[in-house]
This record gives C-alpha cells, structure tokens and sequence, in this order.
C-alpha cells in the first residue's frame, strides 16, 4: 500500500534552514541527547595489530615479517604477498538510506528523508572512535551513490550533508522519476558486495518496497537482508509517518502515489473507510517487522512525530541490557 504525498507542513522546519545550519543543529541535538552513550571502545581479544583478515598485498623486502606471508595468493600470482589484518577494537559500520519518492512523505516537523538524516547522524555519533570507519551507499530514484569508508568527524558531516542537500523527485531541482528505479533488495546487494569485512550494517528506510499482496509471503529484499545479518550485525531503522498509520477526518482529499504519481480522491469523513485504512495500516507494519525478524535483523521504528533521540536512547539501552544478561542454561537442575 503506497503512502500518499501531502503538502508540507506550515511551520519552519529542518528542511527550511541552510544545509550547514541544519547539521550544527543535528549535531548539537544528537550530542546533547545521546551524550551518556559515546562513551567506549572496542578491546581486542588478543594483543597486536588484529587478527581480522583486510587482504592481501606484496611483499616488501626488509620492511614485512615473512610470518604474514599469505602463501594461498603467492602461490596463484608467483609474487610474494602478506596478509593485512586490522585491529580487532576496529569497527565497519555501513549504511544503506533509502530515498527514494516515499521517502519524502511527511506530516509533522520533520518528514521521513529528514529523519533518515538524523537516524545515520546519531548512528555516526554512537559509532565514532579511533580507528572505526562508516561508509554508506544512498538508494535513490536514479541508482546508488556511493560513499566509501572513512573514519573522522569530517567524513560524517559530509556524508550528512550530502543526505540532506540529495534531489527529490517532483521538487524543482529533482529529476523525473525513471521508469524502472533501482529497488531495495538490488541496494542491500550492491552493500553486501563492499561490506566484506565483518561489522555493523544499518538500514534506513520504510521498508514498503517489495512488499507482496499475500502477507505470508516474503518481501522481495528479505533474502539479500537474510544473507547480510548472516555475516553482520544487522540494524534495520524503519521510519514512518502518522498519516501512514491512519487518515484523519479532513473531508475530500486528493492522494497521490509518490512512486507512480498516480491519484486518487478519497472523502476521509467516511469513518468505515477510516477502520479499513487504520486497519490495513497496522497489517502491512506488521507484516514488515515479521520480515525482518525472520532475517534476523535488528528492530528499530522512528516516528516523524516523536523524539527520535529518545527513541534511539531506549534502543540502545535495551541492547546493552540484553548483551549484559547472562545466557540461558539449557538443562534442568542437576
């Protein structure tokens, strides 16, 4: 069920300030709020410079130790090659954003794309530390931009600015939408593909993409998101509106398929159509947050009408209580 596109609200917002104005705000928010959980870093197992595999390179006569010696690639290429490894404290963090059209849907003082931005700027935050790098690729109406990763303070308000300043489809300095868009499934693919070192990958988006018709069936982005967590920690930030939960009572409007541009005027004064909206609503959230339990994702829902940042605090608090549990015992009492 598509969601329809609404004028803007009338208030300022994030999206009427300039870019850079827009991220010393962001930043200042995602500080202040989150600031009890930027703390820490990640200790090796075992001391050194890593164990985890980076690849491989040539050898270096009088400056490598032959005990790196990656004997596989020196026997396939006849050059001498040793094995790069990185510290085990490191973390790879990779985001995949969604925006695309229905992405720009919003009701409240932020809209969705908006609330992406300061979803990847709180993960950035939390993420932050000597040596952890953060790399993304942005899903939008014309194919997958790019952005390889890097660690540093820098690297991220550029990546924030590049997410905030991106064209829209239908906006004066937006393209039109092309015939055949790239989907969700094709960018968790394309993530899978640069992601080859094990870490953290996040998610942005709703996630209605590639829903089916039949609820018992599977998304079409299930499998490539199944074989992520497979391999990674897996976060899947899913972002909605109020108005895509139920319509209010506001007589005839027009909706508008932000996908398709197609249109339809519904009188939302009638209360039975209202329970089917409400109801059919609540069934296609339900539906995504089986698919993405059964692809062993991690679950987090924000709100364009909410406080994100304590959204996120309780997240993140939640995990932490449940990495501390002690694991259950199987067996009964000897």
């Amino acid at each position: 069920m598509r969601r329809a596109a609404v004028p803007a609200p009338a208030h300022p917002g994030l999206a009427e300030l300039a870019p850079d104005q827009r991220l010393r705000r962001l930043e200042l928010t995602v500080t202040r709020r989150l600031d009890g959980l930027l703390q820490g870093q990640h200790r090796g197992l075992l001391p050194g410079p890593g164990t985890e595999i980076a690849g491989s390179r040539e050898y270096r006569p009088g400056e490598d130790e032959v005990r790196r010696m990656d004997w596989a690639v020196t026997a396939r290429t006849t050059v001498p090659h040793i094995r790069e490894v990185e510290a085990d404290r490191e973390l790879s963090t990779w985001l995949l954003v969604d925006a695309s059209p229905s992405m720009e849907f919003g009701t409240a003082e932020l809209d969705k794309r908006e609330l992406s931005v300061a979803a990847v700027a709180a993960i950035g935050f939390l993420t932050a530390g000597t040596g952890n790098r953060l790399g993304a690729q942005l899903l939008t109406s014309t194919g997958l931009r790019r952005f390889p990763a890097r660690s540093g303070r820098t690297h991220l308000l550029g990546l924030l600015r590049a997410l905030l300043t991106a064209p829209r489809v239908g906006g004066h300095d937006g393209p039109a939408p092309p015939v055949d868009p790239p989907h969700l499934g094709e960018g968790l693919a394309a993530l899978q593909r640069v992601a080859n070192r094990r870490g953290l990958v996040v998610v942005v988006s709703d996630f209605l993409d590639g829903l089916p018709d039949d609820h018992d069936d599977p998304a079409a982005w299930e499998p490539a998101l199944r074989r992520l967590a497979a391999r990674h920690q897996v976060l899947a930030v899913e972002v909605t509106d109020p108005r895509e939960l139920e319509l209010p009572d506001v007589g005839l409007v027009t909706l508008v398929d932000p996908e398709t541009g197609r249109r339809r005027e519904v009188w939302t004064g009638d209360a039975a159509l209202r329970r089917r909206y409400a109801s059919a609503a609540a069934a296609q959230r339900e539906q995504v947050r089986r698919a993405l339990r059964r692809s062993g994702a991690t679950h987090l829902t924000l709100r364009t009408d909410r406080d994100w940042t304590a959204d996120i605090v309780r997240h993140v608090q939640a995990q932490r209580r449940l990495a501390a549990a002690p694991a259950p015992t199987r067996g009964g009492r000897s």
